[in-house]
């Protein structure tokens, strides 16, 4: 399976959050725990609603960067929301 993840949030206040990790599950106990990213830590609980996977880092990070460009419009149809 592919190591490197793309992650999009769906934050308790309506907005959506956008990372990387290569451990999902540990990154998403972080953001709910109040840890990690400052913009989660007063937006909890946040609950994962796209992924995708990459075989390499620099992969994965491009489409991160990708996607925290996108309107939040184009966020909301990526995940479905819309």
């Amino acid at each position: 399976m592919s190591r490197h993840v793309v992650y999009v949030l769906h934050c308790a206040d309506g907005t959506l959050y956008t990372g990387y990790t290569t451990d999902l599950d540990r990154r998403v106990a972080e953001h709910n725990a109040g840890e990690g990213a400052k913009y989660t830590r007063s937006r909890t609980p946040v609950e994962v609603v796209h992924v995708e996977r990459f075989d390499s880092r620099s992969a994965a990070m491009s489409r991160e960067y990708e996607i925290k460009q996108y309107s939040r419009r184009r966020k909301e149809r990526l995940v479905g929301f819309s």
